[in-house]
């Protein structure tokens, strides 16, 4: 009674006008401020896709040449995944390998140039090199050995004969004290392993609005929420990230996660991995410690 004899319901009605165009306009900053920042991600994600896909352009036009100077395109003989313990069968069996002084070449591929001696010794199937890059190649003086395998950790570029094929399992295998972490917008998991033996486990989910999930909030104020609750989510793992006692840190999820978090890791690569957060850091763990055998 005593607001409305002075005047004052009027003025906080207005005052209240305000404040919700203020945090309106607030909202609508923050979306615009939050699209950007999606953007640039966007941005990086279609560059690296651009290169993909100049560089697999770049693979079929080679064909396109060869086929037409060349009714017999080169295929690879054959492929396979190899995980586990059949994946440690090819290693050993590459180890074991004695092919005498300077009887066994190895050679990392990246695709961005194949080395002259791998074009030497394959001649007219070189090109399945480049098209399996990142890749290491082997193959011994008499041809008994001729294959490509696609390591998880590839390394630096290197080409040398040697009288054994230069095979380091660490390239293919968890080695040492690692932690392995799989990171989403709502999910997080870490395991810390002994080699390929799971010692220790953290993981969570968050409850992170969905854009089915919107209800009666603006566009803005949805975004600005939803923002919030993934940032919650990242510092979480962030805090779990920083807690991992490990040689290094392998690090697997979406694409724009992984932007936010990868300083904190040694290594970053893209997983698919999805569900309960146990499930998923294993699924995602077999996975990245998959190699492709390509038969030259």
């Amino acid at each position: 009674m005593l607001d409305r004899l002075l005047g004052r319901a009027g003025l906080k009605a207005r005052v209240e006008e305000l404040e919700d165009e203020r945090d309106s306009l607030r909202g609508r900053l923050e979306g615009e401020e939050e699209r950007r920042r999606e953007a640039v991600h966007r941005r990086q994600d279609a560059e690296e896709r651009v290169n993909e896909l100049e560089h697999r352009i770049e693979e079929l036009e080679d064909r396109v040449e060869r086929a037409e100077t060349d009714d017999d395109v080169p295929e690879f003989r054959g492929t396979e995944e190899l995980r586990g313990a059949r994946l440690d069968s090819v290693l050993r069996r590459l180890r074991s390998v004695e092919a005498g002084a300077e009887g066994a070449l190895s050679a990392m591929v990246t695709g961005d140039e194949v080395p002259e001696a791998v074009r030497d010794q394959f001649g007219e199937r070189a090109p399945l090199a480049r098209s399996a890059a990142p890749t290491l190649v082997y193959r011994d003086d008499a041809g008994v050995v001729s294959c490509a395998l696609d390591p998880a950790l590839p390394p630096e570029r290197f080409c040398e004969w040697s009288d054994g094929f230069r095979v380091e399992r660490s390239w293919f295998r968890p080695t040492g004290r690692l932690a392995f972490a799989l990171a989403r917008s709502d999910t997080f998991a870490l395991g810390v392993y002994e080699d390929a033996e799971r010692v220790e486990y953290e993981g969570f989910t968050t409850d992170v609005m969905s854009e089915h999930d919107k209800g009666g909030y603006s566009q803005a104020r949805f975004e600005r929420l939803r923002q919030e609750q993934v940032d919650e989510h990242l510092d979480r793992c962030r805090e779990a990230l920083d807690c991992a006692e490990a040689d290094r840190l392998i690090l697997v999820g979406e694409r724009t996660v992984l932007t936010e978090l990868r300083d904190l890791a040694d290594h970053t690569a893209g997983s698919d991995a999805t569900g309960d957060p146990e499930e998923a850091l294993d699924d995602a763990f077999e996975g990245f410690w998959t190699a492709t055998l390509h038969l030259l």
